[in-house]
């Protein structure tokens, strides 16, 4: 036993680690194999006997359990290892989990018949139609949402009377009534149930027992502002703007500017005034600077419009600076990090912020230029320098182009290219911008060479400016070389697909080229983008026409009158379509309403005109060539188709006044001689000698210049082309004969009686080539371009709201 015991040397009595290898020896395990007490206990029972109350010792002197050892008693330990039983000595099987016992009995069966359970599941059905009724407001289905609302609130109400027989009211959710009584206020709200809306929000402002129930009137103000009833809007704004206490700083700003903005739509400037000057001073924000801006417009004070402009200025954005998205070093972690947040939700949100704050400070300085100094030039200048020490730094180069723009607007042109011009040593961005515009410019006043010069400038500061590139396939375009112009316009839309000036060109485009399939293909990519545009209807159409396909030319004629029903040119050409495909009522029909919009329209006039007399109903004709005789007084035609309707009628006396009136206009004019002749001879007169002597007359004259011409042609050796003979001079010779493709005229003439040289038509072709669809009284959306390049009402660049601004 002593030599498991190591003692420290007596020499060695500063030794600090003695004593730390001394044990029990009774702990000793290394001499259990020679332990004759320890190896019979292992393999008989003699562990298992109960231990005696008196101190056993083993041979190396150990305790035995339970044995008293110094006097103090040895606590019981275990000697029986687990899952071994008596049972199992007497044959029963090892089962240390309890296997045996069977299964567990089941749980207790919920009772759904009790009060409590049918609460709870009303309860949580209430909040599910809640949840359902705000899904489907924010989709955008405001119908289901009321419905759902209504739902939630009478089966809380039934939960409501459940709960109070079951339990005290002091268990009743006040928050799930709560939530239920807002949820249908707004239901009502946004379905515009004013009424209803109303009457819940004043269920849950007079209940005592919602806390914080009183700011609900900041609702309540905003219907009675939409039903614009300002008054009672204000004050109950007022009355919310009570019950909010100080610390709520931000809702109590946004409170006060809705008050301020009712008080612009009242007129009371003055006090908008206030309410606005007190949120700059307090917390200024973009919305509150340009109100306050407008509330001195609109009382007329230079120098407070000045101050405002200046305080709208130096609110601050609160953004990062674009310098945080440009990576400092080529640490690859460092560019992940960048590239994941250059285009996340919070950057893109402060774009926004910044487009807003630029979309203000531009409005508010085209405002307050023209009236805050003597000029607009002078007030466009003072904005600029106070742009240019701002923040804003790159605005005040848009403010330049935008007062170029208002020198358009004042028919100013030379004050706006001068103003252009400034920008040709700008940087790229501005350079392209001005030039683009000056290209514009030059090409409405038919400059070309001009126009193409500085399309190419603009061009070469930005190549990828689909504005530049839709301006210079128009320079092309003018000049004829159509292939160069699609492959300007191609380019434009490669660089920004959604340029619909460089697409609805290049359809244009393709239609001069005859490639009516790729040019309808390109008509329909862009209707499908611009429903309702009239000028691409109106193409779509003319495309089906040229293709020889009417009834698509037609349909879509249609359509183009449902967009602009008053359009006498687009009526003009289906009755024309109608008439070609021989539906005369159809064709009268458009004809008809095209001459009620417009009743100048000599061609509308004559086929009218032609319509009655095919129809044997000669005095309702005499109205159309009264009124073309009214519009072109000295062409004698209509006055002579005005005679011969009233001859043609029987009106033999009104027919003959009417030859004599024209005499007297036209002396020279053969054909109402010869009628002249012939009715004072039916009616007896003694004036036909006279008539029949100034008739000789004439045709003797006739006769002798006939001779002089072909005189001279002989004598020339070669054919020479001449016009005869005008209204006042010659008018047989314009009359008595139709060109070619004059089908009213031919038309006339097949009439029985009718073959009379003074029912002839004028040179001009009656059905000439539709020109533009819509007029001048309509503007394609957003172009500021009112020039077309040709007759084919060719779109004109728009140059953008950054370019050109409306």
């Amino acid at each position: 036993m002593m030599q498991n015991v190591h003692l420290a040397p007596e020499t060695d009595e500063d030794d600090l680690y003695s004593g730390y290898n001394d044990y029990n020896p009774t702990y000793d395990t290394e001499e259990l194999e020679n332990d004759t007490a320890f190896q019979q206990a292992v393999r008989t029972s003699h562990g298992r006997r109960p231990p005696s109350k008196t101190s056993l010792a083993s041979s190396m002197g150990r305790p035995m359990t339970g044995a008293i050892q110094d006097g103090v008693t040895r606590p019981m330990t275990a000697v029986r290892a687990a899952g071994f039983t008596k049972a199992a000595l007497r044959g029963s099987a090892f089962d240390p989990l309890g296997q045996s016992r069977g299964p567990a009995p089941p749980l207790e069966a919920k009772n759904e018949d009790s009060p409590e359970e049918k609460i709870r599941q009303l309860e949580k059905k209430v909040n599910e139609l809640v949840e359902e009724s705000c899904i489907a407001n924010s989709c955008g289905d405001l119908k289901l949402a009321l419905e759902k609302a209504k739902d939630a609130g009478r089966k809380e109400r039934i939960l409501v009377r459940q709960r109070e027989q079951v339990t005290t009211p002091e268990n009743i959710n006040l928050d799930l009534t709560y939530s239920v009584l807002l949820n249908l206020a707004s239901q009502y709200s946004a379905n515009e149930m004013y009424a209803e809306a109303l009457n819940t929000f004043q269920v849950i402002v007079k209940n005592k027992m919602f806390s914080n129930a009183g700011r609900l009137k900041v609702n309540m103000g905003n219907i009675y502002l939409k039903q614009r009833n300002y008054s009672k809007a204000i004050k109950f704004y007022r009355m919310a703007l009570d019950q909010i206490p100080s610390v709520h700083k931000e809702m109590r700003i946004k409170i006060m500017q809705n008050i301020g903005v009712t008080f612009i739509k009242t007129g009371q400037y003055s006090d908008a005034i206030n309410s606005f000057e007190h949120i700059m001073s307090m917390a200024p924000n973009l919305k509150a600077g340009f109100n306050l801006i407008l509330s001195y417009f609109a009382v007329g004070d230079r120098d407070k419009m000045k101050k405002a402009f200046q305080k709208l200025i130096a609110v601050p954005l609160e953004i990062d600076e674009d310098d945080k998205y440009i990576s400092p070093s080529d640490d690859p972690h460092t560019n992940l990090v960048i590239e994941a947040i250059k285009n996340d939700h919070l950057r893109q949100m402060e774009r926004e912020r910044k487009a807003m704050a630029e979309k203000y400070i531009m409005t508010a300085a085209k405002l307050i230029a023209p009236v805050i100094e003597t000029s607009f030039a002078v007030g466009y200048d003072w904005c600029v320098e106070v742009v240019k020490a701002s923040q804003y730094v790159e605005l005040a180069n848009d403010l330049e182009i935008n007062k170029a723009i208002t020198y358009l607007r004042q028919k100013d042109f030379n004050q706006a290219v001068e103003t252009l011009k400034m920008f040709e040593k700008k940087d790229s961005r501005v350079k392209s911008a001005a030039a683009t515009n000056l290209s514009f410019l030059y090409f409405l006043e038919n400059e070309f060479a001009q126009a193409s010069s500085y399309a190419d400038l603009a061009v070469n500061s930005d190549r990828y400016n689909p504005s530049a590139l839709t301006n210079k396939g128009n320079t092309v375009f003018a000049n004829g070389d159509y292939e160069k112009a699609a492959e300007f316009y191609k380019e434009a839309l490669r660089n920004d697909s959604s340029c619909t000036e460089a697409l609805y060109n290049i359809g244009l485009t393709y239609k001069r080229l005859n490639r009516l399939d790729e040019a309808l293909d390109c008509f329909l990519k862009l209707h499908a983008i611009l429903r309702n545009s009239a000028q691409v209807l109106y193409q779509i159409a003319n495309v089906y026409e040229l293709m020889e396909d009417p009834n698509q030319a037609i349909e879509w004629l249609m359509q183009l009158i449902s967009v602009v029903p008053t359009d006498s040119r687009a009526l003009s050409k289906l009755g024309e379509l109608y008439d070609s495909e021989g539906d005369k009522s159809q064709a009268f029909q458009y004809y008809y309403e095209s001459y009620r919009y417009f009743p100048s329209n000599i061609e509308v006039i004559e086929w009218l005109g032609a319509y009655y007399i095919d129809t044997q109903f000669c005095e309702k004709a005499i109205q159309y060539f009264e009124r073309a005789s009214l519009i072109q007084p000295t062409q004698v035609k209509w006055q002579l188709m005005v005679a011969s309707c009233f001859r043609r009628s029987g009106n033999y006396q009104k027919a003959l006044d009417t030859y004599k009136d024209i005499h007297r206009k036209f002396p020279e004019n053969v054909e109402c001689l010869r009628f002249l002749v012939r009715l004072c001879t039916d009616i007896g007169l003694k004036e036909v000698q006279e008539y029949a002597t100034k008739l000789k007359r004439l045709e003797k004259m006739k006769e002798i210049r006939e001779q002089r011409i072909k005189s001279g042609r002989d004598g020339s050796g070669g054919p020479r082309s001449r016009r005869e003979g005008s209204a006042s001079s010659d008018s047989g010779q314009n009359c008595s004969a139709s060109s070619k493709g004059e089908r009213l005229s031919a038309k006339l003439r097949a009439l029985p009686g009718t073959n009379e040289p003074y029912e002839s038509s004028s040179n001009k072709e009656i059905d000439a080539s539709y020109v533009d669809p819509l007029g001048p009284q309509i503007e394609r959306p957003k172009t500021a371009a009112k020039k077309r390049i040709d007759e084919d009402d060719f779109a004109d660049e728009e140059l953008g709201d950054d370019l050109l601004p409306e």
